[in-house]
């Protein structure tokens, strides 16, 4: 755009200013000021190009210059004071215009990740941040030691890696009470994965959760709340995997979909262990590691960093205790299913 593309509206008593004020030397009336401010503002909301309004008001100062303009001082100051309160009112529409354009932003993504609003208007709004809810979408959640902030550099850092490499289309990073978020298209899961490893480099001891690709304007909020959902799951069952999967762990909310049933699974098969000296806890702390190593019993006690003859106690303690032998295949399967349950139920920390 050039000077000569700039509406004369914008320029409008531009050069009666210049020469009345550079003759007497005054400076710029507070209504004249204003007057300059809002037509900047006017300019930045038709979304003319400062750079090329400042040229229109340089290069028509160049065109009266000699028809009457005073001592040149004068007459650059006036310039000045001109553009400046023009440049002011134009910055001022700018910074109002962002802001309207994060609080659409922002109550978009509130109504997205919530379903709150009508689907078929939330798919149309979706178009304007370049998210195509017609198709299948999942969501990445990354937390970290700290809460995200959208200002912060980490989310600018992360969105940068990934607008690089895959392009900013159908691609949206978010933050979200303290968390970093990615929503991609479901059948592209490297988007995720990719998301996943640039969290994990910009914020150290973060960790991800996928949901699972979901179809339509409510598959967004589904897949959020999977992601959600596995984050809590890995925090009660002590998961440090740094990428988390819904898919793989949807074992553990089938087991809790009836939680009476799984209490008293707890309470029936593990209550006894309560008896032991200092509790319940350590004998618990055993069986999981036992089970986790596939009850392996000497790799079972380096992780407990016991020998294998105390490791053998705590088992036969355990045994004698609940009348449940942890290495007997016939009773595993049970044991182990209580173990999970008493992690995903806190237990015995919280009573059932």
């Amino acid at each position: 755009m050039t000077g000569r593309d700039i509406p004369a509206d914008y320029l409008h008593g531009y050069a009666e200013i210049l020469a009345a004020v550079s003759a007497s030397g005054r400076r710029l009336t507070r209504e004249e000021i204003e007057t300059r401010r809002a037509l900047g503002e006017q300019a930045a909301d038709a979304g003319h190009a400062l750079r090329a309004l400042v040229r229109a008001h340089l290069s028509a100062a160049r065109s009266v210059w000699p028809h009457g303009l005073g001592s040149s001082d004068a007459a650059l100051a006036v310039v000045e004071q001109v553009i400046d309160a023009f440049a002011e009112g134009y910055e001022r529409a700018q910074r109002h215009a962002v802001r309207q354009e994060e609080s659409a932003r922002r109550e978009f993504i509130e109504d997205l990740l919530y379903g709150r609003s009508d689907l078929g208007r939330l798919a149309e709004r979706a178009e304007r941040f370049g998210l195509r809810l017609s198709r299948a979408h999942a969501v990445a959640v990354a937390q970290g030691p700290s809460s995200y902030d959208e200002a912060g550099s980490e989310p600018r850092r992360v969105e940068r890696a990934l607008i690089g490499r895959f392009g900013d289309r159908d691609i949206l990073i978010t933050t979200k009470d303290g968390r970093l978020l990615c929503v991609a298209p479901g059948h592209q899961e490297e988007i995720l994965v990719y998301f996943a490893k640039q969290a994990y480099a910009a914020t150290d001891g973060v960790q991800v959760a996928i949901g699972r690709p979901q179809p339509g304007p409510g598959g967004v909020v589904h897949s959020y709340e999977e992601a959600l959902n596995a984050l809590g799951l890995a925090e009660r069952l002590g998961l440090d995997d740094p990428v988390l999967r819904a898919a793989d762990l949807l074992v553990y909310p089938v087991l809790t979909r009836d939680r009476q049933a799984m209490a008293d699974l707890v309470l029936d098969a593990l209550g006894p262990l309560t008896a032991a000296r200092g509790g319940a806890q350590v004998l618990l702390d055993t069986l999981t590691a036992y089970f986790e190593c596939g009850c392996v019993a000497a790799e079972a006690a380096r992780r407990l960093t016991l020998s294998v003859r105390a490791l053998t106690y705590r088992l036969e303690r355990i045994h004698k205790l609940t009348g449940v032998n942890p290495a007997d295949p016939a009773h595993r399967y049970m044991l182990q299913t209580a173990v999970i349950g008493a992690r995903l139920l806190d237990w015995p920390a919280t009573a059932l």
